[in-house]
Formats: structure tokens, C-alpha cells, sequence
């Protein structure tokens, strides 16, 4: 039988890097009672298979919005259909997959926190039992794309902090699906954001200081300090991070060579690329791939 833990066409997938976890989320009094450690979504999952006999070091949410899959837990089998939201404490072993004949679509998150056991708890709870049914809500599903979104734009403090917040209120509509009302938090399109659309957009590219404030009509000098100053990084730093945070991605979605990566990138070395890399993950590309897979 076929089986796979990622690799499904229109996927897509964030790990937030370790080093940030440690350095920001564990230890920053907005962020450590509950933040996202890794979040994505796979369409039309066909073969998805994972097992855990350790069970993971985070908390899982699956919610399955269209097709079939299957969850084990305890050695009970549950059967996971659309609107089928599903919480996997960690450190308990478990086993899931996609039907074979209507593979699942699924939006899914791993969490940590030292609220985190508290919340699961109550859900379980309030549940009675692991698994919920929850009726189709366009507003929680823009909820979850907007935190997905948001992360999407890198690791400055109002970033994790505003994901993380949100995240709260998704998961509370997931506990409460009763009592879900319509989200109101929108980013504001400063020279800030302006930039880091920018950045995202040219990831192909090395950009320089210059061309980065030329794209918000900012001298280099004043736009080095409001960027430090807003994200707490520079701004070559941050567009380092967002192409390691691409990096991340080909990784684990292709199966591109290190020297293909870099190249898509904007960079023409990859042994640069690779300290790079390193430097942000902790790891080499090569021991990161190995490790995800």
C-alpha cells in the first residue's frame, strides 16, 4: 500500500523554526500559555498515512473539511468524515489516514503551551470524547487562512503574538462551535507591511537595502530603523527568514536539490545558501529533509 506523509499537490505547510519556539514563543508572556509549532492544509490527501507510537511532542488538531479518513486513539478507530474536527493529545500514540476511494481534505495544527493541556482538556470534555462535529462556517475557515496567512509573513513579535491570539479563537470555535462569532482583525497596510509583500513577492531575488526602501519611497537609513524597530530584526535578516522560510517548503514539497533550492532562491551559491539555512534552522537543509521525512 501506498503511503505518504506529505507531497500532495496544492498543499501547503508552515514549521515554525525551533529556534523561534524556544526564543520567542516559550518564553514571551503573550505567547507561552498557547502558539502554533507547525499548521497547513492538505487538499484531496490521497495515501496520507501517519503513525506515532510515541504519539507527538504537540497537541494535533485535524479538521476534515470534504472526503473520508480514519483516526486511532487508544486502540479505538474513529471514523473522520467532512465536518469532523478531531484533537490528538500529544504524547499519545495514534495512527490516521485518508479513505483510499474519497481521500480527506484537511486543515491541521500542531500546538504547545501552558495552556495548551488545559484547553484540550476541555474540549475532550466538553465533547465527550476526542472527536466533534462542526457545521461548515466560512468564518472559521477565513479564521484559520488568516492565521496561516499571517505567519506566512515571518517571526516579528506582533506576527506570532496576532497568529497565536487568533489561534486562541479558532480554537475556541472549534470547543464552542455554538457560540462562534465573526473575526474583525485586519493588518494594516503600513510601509512595514508594504515592504514584506514586497519581500515575498521578489524571493527569487537578492534584494539589496536600497531596493527594499526604494519599493516604500523611504530612505535607507529611516527605513532600516522603523523596519528594526516594528519587526525587531533588519531587513535583510527578515527577507532571510522568509527564504528560509520558502526553503522550508521545497524541502519538504519537491524534491529539489540543495543547489536547484538555492537557485530558486536568487542564489547562485549554495554553500552560502546552506549557512544560511543553518544559521535560521539549526539545522543543514540536508539533516532538516532527513528529519521531516
Amino acid at each position: 500500500m501506498i503511503r505518504k506523509k506529505e507531497g500532495f499537490q496544492g498543499q501547503r505547510m508552515i514549521v515554525i523554526p525551533r529556534n523561534i519556539l524556544n526564543r520567542k514563543c516559550a518564553r514571551e508572556p503573550a505567547l507561552t500559555p498557547l502558539y502554533i509549532t507547525d499548521i497547513g492544509y492538505y487538499p484531496k490527501a490521497l495515501f496520507h498515512h501517519r503513525k506515532r507510537a510515541q504519539g507527538a511532542e504537540q497537541h494535533i488538531l485535524i479538521y476534515c473539511l470534504e472526503g473520508k479518513g480514519s483516526i486511532t486513539l487508544k486502540k479505538e478507530v474513529h471514523t473522520i468524515q467532512a465536518g469532523d474536527c478531531f484533537l490528538l493529545p500529544r504524547k499519545c500514540a495514534h495512527e490516521y489516514s485518508a479513505d483510499e476511494n474519497d481521500p480527506w481534505t484537511i486543515y491541521w495544527a500542531h500546538f504547545l503551551g501552558t495552556s495548551a493541556d488545559g484547553i484540550v482538556q476541555t474540549a475532550i470534555r466538553e465533547w465527550k470524547g476526542n472527536k466533534v462535529y462542526l457545521p461548515h462556517s466560512p468564518d472559521r475557515l477565513h479564521q484559520f487562512e488568516r492565521i496561516y496567512e499571517q505567519l506566512q509573513r515571518g517571526y516579528r513579535e506582533e506576527n506570532l503574538v496576532w497568529s497565536n491570539m487568533n489561534f486562541w479563537s479558532f480554537l475556541s470555535s472549534c470547543v464552542y462551535p455554538d457560540l462562534t462569532q465573526q473575526g474583525k482583525a485586519f493588518r494594516q497596510n503600513d510601509a512595514i507591511d508594504q515592504c514584506i509583500d514586497y519581500m515575498n513577492n521578489h524571493l527569487d531575488q537578492m534584494l539589496t537595502l536600497q531596493q527594499m526602501a526604494q519599493a516604500v519611497n523611504l530612505s535607507q537609513s529611516h527605513f532600516s530603523y522603523l523596519f528594526k524597530n516594528n519587526t525587531g530584526f533588519s531587513p535583510i535578516e527578515y527577507f532571510n527568514q522568509l527564504k528560509v522560510q520558502k526553503a522550508c517548503q521545497y524541502l519538504l514539497f519537491t524534491q529539489l536539490r540543495i543547489k536547484e533550492i538555492a537557485a530558486q532562491l536568487g542564489m547562485e551559491d549554495p554553500y552560502y545558501f546552506s549557512r544560511m539555512f543553518s544559521r535560521v534552522m539549526g539545522v543543514s537543509p540536508n539533516q532538516y529533509r532527513e528529519k521531516i521525512s
